[in-house]
């Protein structure tokens, strides 16, 4: 059976600038991952635009990315630098004459050092700094800019640095700074998106929430997960709840018991248990479905996925996750919740955090001796799904 996708519906895939650039001056720079790379080099972008332009014209009308905003701003309220506005401009205008519409994410986990050493989002101070920036954002890239995320995943975010101390800046156990942080954010997200709303009233600004399917494995379990599925889905969401639509990113299904069962930290457990996994998380497609109908149900806004994908080498269990996904989009579809489109993470390989350039999520794989790019089997399976608008269930 066929699979049909609504003609309104859009597909695409997603990097993110710190990722796949050459790192700037920002906290992410000189830090060793988890697999061993110093995260320096990372797929050399910046100097391969035009070829990755190629591959993300072949694989949607629609391609999610940032700015690397400690290249563009050497200070708070300084001008952006001209030569590097220059060069993503050229950039962008080369996917334009592909006909392919951006969304710009304008804070992916990533800012600059001297962002950060003013106390980063901890400092309500910073807010201005943010508005700054996206002020100048506006102004040099909003004319390329179809829809508009302000933060990407702001609950990983926080969680990551200051609760489980794996980003920048590394701090651990620290709920309540945490929950500064994204009111933080929350407050930044108000403001870009009442300015973003005055400059180009037809583009609409949300952001990307990461999401989960929690699940306990005893009764120990339950109160963790209660609390874990409440402030990563609702908590998190609350300041960010004046947006046009929810971006939502999905990959796993979080299982505890009671502590946090998963494939980088607890390889050995999942295996005793034989449960499905990829190379980072536990496999849970119909999880999707939940999330879809909860967000849908308690919002009534339209929902984009802004991240999905599978971590892996083995090109047959990509497609075949790609097949499980867009079943259950489909599936949602049909159920009248509005998904709008699907953004496939990512468009090539690249530098996965504190885990390291090893942790592959790309339907273009990398070679990272050569920086060499190859179109993958599971890219041609997704390259055929955009030019179908659907796919063989």
């Amino acid at each position: 059976m066929f699979l049909s996708f609504p003609k309104h519906f859009f597909w695409g895939t997603s990097t993110a600038a710190a990722q796949v650039e050459t790192a700037g001056d920002h906290p992410w720079r000189g830090r060793v991952a988890k697999d061993g790379f110093r995260f320096e080099r990372t797929t050399d972008h910046e100097l391969r635009r035009a070829e990755d332009a190629g591959y993300i014209a072949r694989l949607g009308s629609v391609y999610r990315c940032s700015v690397d905003w400690s290249r563009l701003q050497s200070g708070p309220m300084e001008k952006f630098d001209a030569a590097v506005v220059e060069e993503y401009c050229t950039f962008f205008d080369r996917l334009k004459n592909e006909k392919v519409q951006l969304m710009l994410v304008l804070h992916h986990f990533c800012h600059p050092n001297w962002f950060e050493h003013n106390g980063g989002w901890t400092n309500e101070d910073n807010i201005a700094s943010y508005v700054h920036y996206v002020q100048q954002c506006l102004k040099h890239f909003g004319k390329y800019v179809a829809y508009w995320n302000t933060f990407n995943e702001p609950n990983v975010y926080a969680y990551n640095a200051f609760f489980s101390g794996d980003f920048p800046p590394g701090r651990k156990g620290r709920y309540f700074l945490a929950n500064r942080v994204l009111g933080n954010m929350g407050r930044a997200h108000d403001i870009a998106r009442m300015l973003i709303r005055e400059k180009d009233k037809g583009a609409p600004v949300g952001i990307s929430l990461n999401t989960a399917y929690f699940e306990a494995t005893n009764w120990l379990a339950y109160p963790v997960v209660a609390f874990a599925r409440w402030w990563f889905l609702t908590r998190a969401a609350r300041p960010f709840r004046r947006c046009d639509f929810w971006g939502l990113s999905y990959y796993a299904q979080l299982l505890f018991d009671p502590r946090l069962l998963d494939v980088v930290h607890r390889p050995r457990a999942i295996q005793q248990r034989g449960l499905p996994h990829d190379k980072m998380w536990l496999y849970k497609p119909e999880g999707l479905g939940w999330v879809l109908r909860r967000f849908w149900k308690k919002y009534q806004k339209p929902i984009i996925i802004t991240e999905n994908g599978i971590c892996t080498d083995d090109d047959q269990q990509r497609i075949g996750a790609l097949r499980d996904y867009l079943r259950v989009c489909h599936q949602a579809l049909a159920a009248g919740i509005e998904v709008q489109g699907y953004i496939h993470w990512s468009t090539w390989d690249n530098f996965e955090w504190h885990l390291g350039p090893t942790y592959r999520f790309g339907l273009v794989r990398v070679d990272f001796d050569t920086m060499d790019r190859t179109m993958t089997r599971a890219g041609l399976f997704y390259e055929q799904i955009v030019q179908q608008n659907g796919l063989d269930a």
